[in-house]
């Protein structure tokens, strides 16, 4: 191994050990080689009743390397891990994008690639966490960052020290792929306050919300990356801060808060290091649609997929509550739908001055 690897040679030992347990010993046997996993789709998840989160279930998957619909993933398998591998070694810390673009090849004497997509690519990296347990944060791997944090904090982020309270008019951190690396210094917050929208963010910050309420705003403008939810995480379970979620009045809103709390289905393998169980959703509610008399100009008539995936909420595990099931029974009665920012059709600065501190006092929010 090389020096300075920055404590994953664990992980190369790892891919080692899966390549020889799937691949030379079955060959050396006389066996056709195959790598085996916990399966990762929607019929191999449940609920666990004590962490609150999305896990995967004990169903495996097999890929042989004699079967002709599995051997082309069987091989991106080898080249990923080779790949990730030879970064180790050599202490890379690539991109996934890096690893698409090392990975796509054409097989001599054929016209076929190894990879066609970076989301074949981006699969097959899935596969290895969950074969390796690991992430492919540990593995060094880097991503585009959706994440943004600005508030009450500072933090240490390799030889810098970071004041997330001082990023300029309007500005926020943008925190590292693998938000393990950072250490909080000192926090002088009361909450967190995760926002959907990236332009309710930005308007949020520019009115200094985060000042004058003592919280911490993050945002992922829209459905959650990795680092967003391992820093919500973080910042709920080691300094010991509420989450609130904020988002607007539809299914995909409501589904994004559902990520933040208990995960998602495609990374459940990943669910108990990034789901925070405690984040409660704030709004907004179909409920507050009425409530708070939004005019008619600004409610927005629900669309087919939009009703689909509501449908579709009603029967998951975590939307089971009697206060979600309302909800998801009035959207679907109604076939009607809110942003975050018809709220300011009550008043300009209706969100940040009435609506945000009414709900967090109230301390009535929907699990």
């Amino acid at each position: 191994m090389g020096q300075g690897s920055g404590g994953r040679e664990w992980i190369a030992e790892k891919i080692v050990q899966l390549f020889d347990k799937s691949v030379l010993k079955p060959l050396r046997a006389g066996k056709v080689p195959l790598f085996e996993m916990l399966a990762r789709t929607r019929d191999n998840v449940y609920i666990d009743q004590e962490l609150q989160v999305i896990r995967l279930g004990s169903k495996k998957v097999k890929r042989r390397l004699n079967d002709v619909e599995e051997a082309k993933t069987f091989m991106r398998t080898v080249l990923v891990a080779a790949i990730i591998y030879e970064a180790i070694k050599h202490n890379k810390y690539p991109t996934i994008r890096d690893v698409f673009y090392d990975a796509k090849h054409t097989i001599p004497g054929t016209d076929i690639d190894t990879v066609n997509e970076q989301s074949e690519s981006d699969s097959i990296i899935e596969d290895l966490e969950v074969m390796l347990g690991t992430s492919r944060e540990e593995m060094g791997l880097q991503t585009d960052v959706k994440c943004k944090v600005v508030g009450l904090m500072r933090v240490r982020s390799g030889r810098d020290v970071i004041d997330c309270s001082r990023q300029g008019e309007g500005g926020a951190y943008t925190p590292p792929s693998n938000v393990d690396r950072l250490e909080f210094l000192d926090v002088n917050a009361e909450y967190v306050l995760v926002v959907e929208k990236d332009a309710v963010f930005n308007t949020l910050n520019m009115e200094r919300y985060w000042e004058k309420n003592k919280c911490i705003l993050v945002t992922a403008g829209g459905q959650p990356d990795r680092p967003a939810r391992r820093l919500v995480k973080r910042l709920n379970e080691e300094l010991g801060l509420p989450v609130y979620v904020l988002t607007d009045a539809d299914p995909y809103g409501f589904y994004i808060y559902s990520v933040y709390r208990i995960g998602s289905i495609t990374l459940s393998h990943e669910s108990v290091r990034l789901a925070c169980p405690k984040a409660r959703f704030i709004g907004v509610t179909v409920s507050d649609i009425y409530e708070y008399k939004l005019p008619k100009n600004v409610i927005i008539k629900a669309k087919e997929a939009d009703v689909k995936r509501a449908r579709e909420l009603k029967g998951y595990p975590w939307f089971q509550s009697p206060a979600w099931q309302r909800e998801l029974d009035l959207f679907l009665e109604r076939k009607e739908k809110a942003e975050i920012e018809a709220l300011s059709s009550k008043s300009l600065g209706f969100l940040e001055d009435k609506y945000l501190p009414e709900k967090i006092s109230s301390g009535h929010f929907i699990i």
